[in-house]
């Protein structure tokens, strides 16, 4: 349960357990978990539905649109996040995402369709960075990995939900249902999260609520958050994630989220279809792409709480090895029981890895920035996800033999893990809290980071 005490002129003072916000969030990062999915299940309906008139081409077209929206989400998540707070920004994506879904469901013509699946990336590309980062800061340092893991285990959970609802639903009954459905959640999720979320400690320290900090801080057992020098340069948030000691762990992490979302975009955009040319039927395809979304849920978590342990850096690059030996597997077309091992496992690598690269950013940057380092790191991993589904696309009309359908998405997964071993540690200068008397030291992450 949640406790609330006026403020005066603010949001009330509030608590929550961990329980409860874990719950929220993993609601929350389920919803974005089928509304991303959902399009990849439906793309076979839709390239057989006449009044759209959609086709291989303009369906990858119409998966990179999802991308472009999400680029633009997480650069506004980057600029606002700070000055307007994550709680915030996380209402009001859930708002916009569900207007898309709304959109896409009833669009007569591919315009209106792809208007919709815009407006569904730019939700998501808001919320994601910002829902990662309210949970890190609102977890207690040796709990981030572990509870960023679970959360984006609901993100497994909604992309599992989706092809399983397309194999139940489909033919047979028209795929704008799977849109639909795709809204019912929020209408029920928000009013919690509206009345029992709080501002986290590091946003009431920006904003001189230096009280409210300490005692929120205190009753949730966090340690105080520490605000560095960097974070004072706070153009659109970005100036910090470019100072002396992040600058080089910025742009390796930019190249892993590059690599990763390209894997995620380009994978559940066509992987049904990828298999569907391989031999299988749309109803095997679906189950197999249900077996990755299972080994992504139970990936995460696992992943998440041997980050805690030891570091998130190795589980990375063993995550993104992972995938490139998946793809490699799939393309020889083994025998089903190898096919969907190496499906469930294929999880963490498509998906999982780029999971896992959040919490990574989330505990390699100092508290005041890691909100922005994520939301900017993902922005530039958006050119990833808007090159996936075209990448797909172009593979699959380019008339080169079914095994590029794989080996064209192994390449980017080999070059997330040599990026990741590459990455520092991040070394800045910190400043107190605006009660510690300006006192200046070094904050450098823990080794487990």
């Amino acid at each position: 349960m949640s406790t609330t005490r006026k403020t005066a002129g603010q949001r009330p003072f509030r608590t929550i357990t961990e329980r409860t916000l874990l719950t929220i969030a993993f609601v929350i990062a389920a919803l974005e978990g089928y509304d991303l999915a959902i399009y990849g299940v439906s793309v076979p309906a839709l390239l057989a539905d006449a009044s759209l008139n959609v086709n291989k081409a303009s369906a990858g077209v119409l998966g990179s649109v999802v991308g472009a929206g999400m680029l633009i989400g997480a650069a506004l998540a980057g600029a606002l996040m700070r000055r307007v707070g994550a709680l915030r920004l996380i209402l009001a994506s859930c708002v916009i995402f569900s207007a898309g879904m709304v959109l896409s469901a009833v669009a007569q013509n591919v315009a209106v369709f792809g208007v919709g699946r815009a407006l569904v990336g730019l939700g998501l590309g808001v919320v994601l960075p910002t829902l990662l980062a309210y949970v890190a800061d609102l977890s207690v340092p040796n709990h981030r990995n572990r509870n960023t893991g679970i959360v984006m285990a609901g993100y497994a959970v909604g992309g599992l939900a989706a092809p399983l609802l397309g194999a139940m639903m489909l033919p047979a009954a028209s795929y704008r249902w799977l849109y639909i459905i795709g809204v019912i959640p929020v209408v029920i999720i928000l009013p919690f999260a509206w009345k029992l979320l709080p501002v986290p400690p590091v946003h009431l320290l920006r904003t001189g609520q230096t009280d409210e900090a300490h005692r929120l801080s205190e009753s949730m057992g966090l340690p105080v958050p520490v605000l560095t020098a960097a974070g004072k340069r706070h153009f659109a948030g970005i100036g910090p994630l470019f100072a002396p000691g992040v600058a080089r762990a910025t742009l390796l992490f930019w190249v892993m989220t590059f690599c990763g979302l390209l894997l995620v975009f380009g994978i559940t955009a066509w992987l049904p279809t990828m298999m569907q040319a391989s031999g299988y039927s749309l109803g095997s395809a679906l189950l197999q792409t249900a077996a990755m979304w299972v080994g992504v849920g139970v990936g995460v978590v696992i992943g998440g709480r041997i980050a805690d342990r030891i570091g998130a850096k190795p589980v990375v690059i063993v995550a993104f090895l992972t995938g490139a030996v998946s793809l490699l597997v799939m393309s020889v077309n083994p025998n089903v029981i190898v096919l969907f091992l190496f499906m469930f496992l294929s999880g963490v690598g498509f998906i999982g890895s780029q999971i896992l690269v959040n919490g990574f950013i989330l505990t390699r940057y100092p508290d005041d920035i890691r909100g922005s380092g994520l939301a900017w790191a993902l922005s530039f991993g958006r050119l990833g996800a808007i090159v996936g589904p075209s990448l797909g696309a172009w593979v699959m009309t380019s008339g080169l033999a079914v095994e590029w359908n794989f080996y064209a998405f192994a390449i980017p997964a080999v070059i997330g893990a040599a990026a990741s071993i590459l990455v520092p540690q991040v070394k800045v200068k910190a400043v107190g809290s605006p009660a510690a008397s300006g006192s200046v030291r070094e904050q450098i992450p823990a080794p487990g980071a």
